[in-house]
């Protein structure tokens, strides 16, 4: 994935425009009993109203780390789309291109944690079905150094014009990254030119966790994550993939190289792998090798998990850098890439 040069920087508005889902956040937990129905009340330790969805909390944990971040999404006319496009732009992130559908609600997602860090997830879409391509502003397009877009299966019409949109993206200079976040579904629908294959083909870098990352490259669960990254890195130039406490890996098709992060001990990891998708993203425009951006990015889910809540605790590009030192990366035996993904060649093709 090529960085933009100096120039480029400068002739941009913004240096990461991010598009999907934003909504409030209702953490509950932790819950160590089964979710009991029958009118009976449970009683958990904390409870958060805080900003969610992949996309925003991605867009929140850029800006935090001194990008300019802009959102284009679309929430309801009521208090809880109020909160969101507030929460937002509270965390510095431009939040002009969020447009208010006068009929549907926000989505609202309620989290549901347990000790031992796993959670369910209930949410409402409300406007999430009617978020589409004109909600995303073709002038942003072109005033961006880089398009993010998260949650493709909870944004059916946003998914369909995924594919142009992105085309546009590139055609004017930016690069794109895709986090798919859970299929609800279960369909995992990567196969042929269209649908998500169409956006694959367009995308720069992919963000997904383990269990994506086997589901997309149509997988069984028990397969090793280096070989899921590799069958997705020969689709897409870059995939970085969440694999929790055991760390990250970085797969250029020829290549991966794995960092166990640093130690954490979580709260809550509701947010960590788009506060990861954040850190990532920011390291690649900064000029960092994706090597090292794996490593940024790592520390950056990482400390993310210190409150609850997605956004709360994420870091500042200081508190991130400070981490980094305490980072043991653990390598393959394979030749180190870091040249080849710096400058955007793979198997002597550009891969932009």
């Amino acid at each position: 994935m090529p960085h933009a040069s100096d120039a480029s920087h400068a002739s941009h508005a913004f240096d990461l425009l991010v598009i999907g889902d934003a909504n409030p956040d209702i953490v509950l937990g932790p819950l160590d009993a089964p979710l009991a129905f029958g009118q009976r009340e449970q009683l958990v330790d904390t409870g958060l109203l805080t900003l969610g969805g992949s996309a925003a909390i991605m867009a929140a944990g850029a800006a935090r780390l001194g990008l300019k971040v802009a959102f284009a999404g679309r929430v309801g006319d009521d208090e809880a789309g109020r909160f969101v496009t507030a929460a937002l732009a509270a965390r510095g992130v431009d939040t002009s291109a969020v447009r208010v559908d006068p009929a549907l609600s926000t989505p609202l997602t309620v989290v549901v944690t347990r000790g031992d860090g796993d959670r369910t997830i209930l949410t409402a879409p409300g406007t999430l079905a009617a978020t589409r391509a004109d909600d995303v502003p073709e002038a942003l397009l072109g005033d961006s150094r880089h398009v993010h877009a998260a949650s493709y299966f909870l944004l059916p019409r946003l998914a369909e014009a995924l594919p142009a949109l992105f085309r546009t993206a590139r055609e004017r200079g930016a690069t794109t990254s895709l986090d798919t976040n859970d299929d609800p579904a279960g369909k995992w629908d990567t196969g042929g030119s269209g649908g998500l294959g169409a956006v694959l083909a367009v995308t720069d870098l992919l963000l997904p966790n383990a269990r994506e990352a086997r589901a997309l490259a149509g997988l069984p669960e028990d397969t090793p994550l280096e070989e899921a990254a590799r069958q997705l890195a020969l689709r897409v130039p870059l995939v970085a993939v969440k694999d929790g406490a055991d760390g990250a890996l970085v797969h250029d098709g020829r290549t991966a190289h794995r960092t166990r992060g640093i130690p954490a001990e979580p709260l809550d990891t509701v947010g960590a792998g788009d506060s990861f998708d954040a850190g990532f993203v920011a390291g690649l425009l900064a000029g960092r090798s994706a090597v090292d951006a794996l490593e940024l990015a790592a520390v950056c889910g990482a400390l993310s998990t210190r409150a609850y809540g997605g956004t709360p605790a994420q870091p500042t590009r200081d508190e991130a850098d400070a981490a980094l030192p305490s980072v043991s990366p653990r390598n393959d035996t394979r030749t180190d890439t870091r040249n080849d993904i710096r400058t955007g060649h793979r198997n002597g093709k550009n891969v932009s």
